[in-house]
C-alpha cells in the first residue's frame, strides 16, 4: 500500500489524531491508539531508518531519541510522545554534514552488515548526551541494550570514545 494510502487508511471510529514532532517537522496523524511509534515511523512515514529487529524491545535497533534520551521505538506508543521532540536516525545529519558519531562509525568500522547501526548511532548519541560514559566499561554497559551480530563491538566502542570528545555532539 503507498505511504500516502496508509496515512489515511486507518481513519475511521477506532482512531485518534496524535501531533508527532520528528526530526523538527510537524505531523498529524490519524492513528489507531495501540500504534508504536516504530511503525509510525516506517509504515505512516517513510522513516525506514529505524530498524524493526526483534519488535520486543531486546535488540535496540529502533532507537530514537525523544526529548533527548534513548526510546526503544517497537515498545513505545506513538501517541505517547505528542509534541515531544523526536529525532531519528535521518534527523541527525545537519546541512550535508554527518553528525559526529555517525563520522566516527565510519572512521572506526562501526557497522558490518549495518542492520544494527541506526540504533547504536542513536543510542551512543544519546548516551554521550547523558554524560555518563566516562570509561569503555561504562559505555559498553550502557550500550548493552543495543545488540550487534556482526559483532562490530570494538569499532563501536572506539567511535564512542572519539565522538565523545567532539564539541559537536549535541543534537
Amino acid at each position: 500500500m503507498p505511504l500516502q494510502e496508509r496515512q489515511t487508511a486507518s481513519v475511521g471510529s477506532n482512531t485518534i489524531a496524535v501531533k508527532l514532532n520528528i526530526n523538527g517537522e510537524k505531523h498529524e496523524l490519524q492513528l489507531e491508539p495501540c500504534v508504536t511509534l516504530l511503525d509510525t515511523l516506517r509504515e505512516y512515514l517513510g522513516l525506514t531508518g529505524s530498524k524493526k529487529g526483534c519488535d520486543h524491545g531486546q535488540c535496540g535497533a529502533c532507537t530514537v531519541l525523544v526529548e533527548g534520551e534513548r526510546v526503544i521505538s517497537c515498545l513505545s506508543l506513538a501517541a505517547a510522545h505528542e509534541d515531544e521532540e523526536i529525532i531519528t536516525i535521518e534527523g541527525l545529519a545537519k546541512d550535508n554534514k554527518l553528525h559526529p558519531v555517525q563520522e566516527a562509525f565510519i572512521k572506526h568500522d562501526g557497522f558490518q552488515c549495518g542492520y544494527c547501526t541506526p540504533g547504536q548511532i542513536m543510542s551512543a548519541v544519546g548516551l554521550i548526551a547523558e554524560g555518563q560514559a566516562q570509561t569503555d566499561a561504562e559505555i559498553c554497559e550502557l550500550m548493552s541494550g543495543n545488540i550487534c551480530r556482526c559483532g562490530a563491538y570494538l569499532g563501536i566502542l572506539e567511535a564512542i570514545k572519539e565522538a565523545k570528545g567532539s564539541s559537536e555532539v549535541a543534537v
